[in-house]
């Protein structure tokens, strides 16, 4: 039977959590247990639920902080607060913070049943895995964070709402973005995308507007633009922070009256087009030194979405290697290649600057000079010192070595939070929030030690 849902259940009393993990499951619901906040934590930092159901008063950590810590890395996971001290005004401030529903125990079984359908409808969940999983099928990932950024993706898909996405070179800002259309209700519309800092000023306009015949020399003919080409689907605008100050006001108009009027025309075409954009660039930066306008950033910036770099989703090496060297293996009809596993232990210890565009690269590279099955690492790092020609910056290098300490940490204590809270001079709580900014967790690496 396929599960209706996945939920994590937060209580320190066994007894009560058996009784609802029970209640849960036998309506079709997979369910997760925690005893603790901390716990909880633990277990969203592996495996992401569709909903939370938490106690309010437990030992340690609380039920609303427990919903803060959940909150600040996953805005769209709904919580619900159980309590047996609730009271009106606890609930509306509750709700107020963003908790989805607060219930006072004893609780009416089937209300709790309709508040986790609710909610997990809410959050995008309740299909089954084909349809859910179409839209996002050329994303390749595990990573919380980026489960994270897909589950808002796809509620703001369902809308019509302006998309800004935010992320370095190579991090997948175009595929986000088709994904988005794929997941809208302009789906069977077309998909058009434009790199805004690869054409220059003159020709973009009339590559977003088009032209008239005879509007400058060489225009033979009219030529329709992508707002036209992309009528009833999804325009994507790529590196917009590149685009010039007087091409900014023309797309700012085109975007306020819903039309578009051709280079040379005096004809004024409407447009039905959702606009989707992209940046690297730090767009506050850019209107504070007059380069960006800023009636053009809120048009755009409706809903904005982060991609993670890849070092800050090293979980995702292994499967996109896979991934990788399949998409190979089927373009040049010849067997799957695998890494050893000193070369797998290169690819995800590296910096990747230019992220997963930068690891297509090298994984391509060392499949087409491997001479056996296996990938050697002398390959890998050949492709990595003649790939990586960017250094990688300061606020890089320090995640970096962040990640990496808190993994020997762990590594070292075999999981055990409190040892290596005082190794790292740090109190837990402070050490707990680190490993959460990490998407570690202590539980992973307690197996290790068994």
């Amino acid at each position: 039977m396929t599960s209706r849902g996945k939920v994590l259940l937060v209580d320190d009393d066994r007894d009560l959590l058996k009784l609802i993990s029970l209640r849960l499951s036998s309506s079709g619901y997979t369910v997760q247990t925690a005893e603790s906040g901390e716990q909880a934590l633990a277990l969203l930092a592996v495996s992401r639920p569709q909903l939370v159901i938490t106690d309010l008063r437990m030992e340690g950590m609380d039920g609303l902080t427990l919903f803060e810590r959940i909150h600040h890395n996953l805005p769209t996971l709904p919580v619900i607060i159980l309590t047996a001290h609730g009271t009106i005004p606890d609930a509306v401030a509750a709700t107020r913070r963003g908790v989805f529903s607060f219930l006072t125990k004893p609780f009416d079984g089937q209300d709790l049943l309709a508040q986790v359908e609710h909610g997990i409808k809410l959050s995008g969940g309740g299909e089954t895995v084909g349809q859910s999983e179409v839209w996002r099928t050329a994303i390749v990932t595990r990573s919380q964070r980026m489960e994270e950024v897909l589950r808002q993706a796809k509620l703001v898909a369902a809308s019509d709402a302006s998309v800004l996405i935010f992320g370095q070179s190579g991090t997948g800002k175009e595929l986000l973005a088709q994904a988005i259309h794929r997941a809208s209700n302009r789906a069977k519309g077309p998909f058009m995308a434009v790199n805004c800092a690869a054409i220059p000023e003159n020709l973009l306009e009339s590559e977003l507007f088009g032209h008239a015949k005879g509007a400058f020399s060489g225009a033979v003919v009219a030529h329709r633009g992508l707002f036209q080409a992309a009528q009833g689907g999804t325009l994507f605008l790529d590196e917009i922070g590149d685009m010039s100050l007087p091409l900014q006001a023309k797309l700012l108009r085109a975007l306020q009256d819903r039309s578009v009027r051709p280079v040379g025309s005096t004809e004024t075409l409407p447009v039905d087009v959702r606009i989707l954009s992209a940046t690297n660039r730090d767009l506050s930066e850019s209107i504070r030194t007059g380069t960006f306008r800023p009636d053009l950033f809120y048009r755009l910036n409706v809903v904005s979405l982060t991609l993670p770099p890849l070092a800050e989703r090293r979980e995702d090496i292994p499967l996109l290697c896979a991934h990788f060297v399949e998409q190979l293996a089927k373009r040049y009809n010849r067997p799957a290649r695998t890494f050893a596993p000193d070369a797998m232990e290169l690819l995800v210890n590296a910096g990747w600057p230019g992220n997963v565009r930068q690891l297509q690269n090298v994984v391509e590279q060392a499949v087409a000079l491997a001479t056996s099955p296996v990938v050697p690492a002398s390959l890998v790092q050949q492709a990595l010192h003649e790939d990586n020609t960017l250094m990688v910056s300061l606020d890089e290098a320090r995640r970096t070595f962040e990640h990496d300490y808190l993994v020997r940490l762990l590594k070292s204590t075999g999981g055990n939070v409190a040892q290596a809270a005082r190794m790292a001079q740090r109190n837990r709580t402070e050490f707990y929030k680190l490993l959460q900014r990490h998407h570690l967790s202590p539980a992973l690496f307690k197996d290790d030690k068994q």
